[in-house]
């Protein structure tokens, strides 16, 4: 018994300290099941660096989560301080996310840097998500949240897709709990809620 078990230990530790190379760029962290290749197929832009801007308490400070492009941890609140940001939760079996995600990537090059769109992968399904966005043709910068804790720190219903806008400092501006219609509409409603025209 006590061999079994010693079999077993040395093949999970063989699959989980090398990571995966199969793209052949960087090594995928231990533990994480998202093949390199299917990062690099998404070609996704990375996420948002810290600037140094201050911080204020609010429901995601000290929230980390894994960026989508690369799988480096992301302080939300760090990295979105200094900017307003729309943080967009969504799904890859999402109709309506799937519709408004293209929307958001239009509205995103439009506001020139203005505002921060970051996606929020909101399913185990890493893979699946990265492949969904492959196929809308959307870049934008995004993290992964298998276990929804963005949406448990807002207080957000459990329905997608939802926007979470923040102001420059980190605090909730505004959820909404519906998907946008348009670009004028994301835009008109960042105008109206963070003050930012875009």
């Amino acid at each position: 018994m006590a061999a079994v078990i010693a079999v077993l230990a040395l093949a999970a530790a063989s699959c989980s300290s090398g990571g995966d190379t199969s793209s052949g760029g960087a090594p995928v962290p231990a533990g994480n099941p998202v093949a390199a290749a299917d990062r690099a197929q998404a070609a996704l832009a990375d996420c948002p660096n810290p600037t140094g801007a201050p911080v204020a308490e609010g429901p995601l400070r000290g929230l980390t989560l894994n960026c989508l492009a690369d799988g480096r941890p992301v302080d939300l609140t760090v990295a979105l301080a200094g900017k307003p940001a729309l943080l967009n939760l969504w799904a890859y079996w999402c109709g309506p996310c799937a519709e408004e995600l293209p929307l958001l990537q239009q509205f995103s090059d439009r506001a020139a840097g203005a505002v921060t769109v970051l996606t929020v992968h909101s399913d185990p399904g890493t893979s699946k998500g990265l492949s969904r966005l492959t196929g809308l043709g959307v870049h934008l910068p995004g993290v992964e949240d298998p276990d929804t804790r963005v949406r448990t720190a807002v207080g957000a219903p459990a329905v997608l897709p939802i926007s979470v806008l923040l102001r420059a400092d980190g605090t909730v501006a505004k959820l909404i709990i519906r998907p946008f219609k348009s670009v004028d509409d994301i835009s008109a409603t960042v105008a109206a809620e963070l003050g930012v025209q875009a």
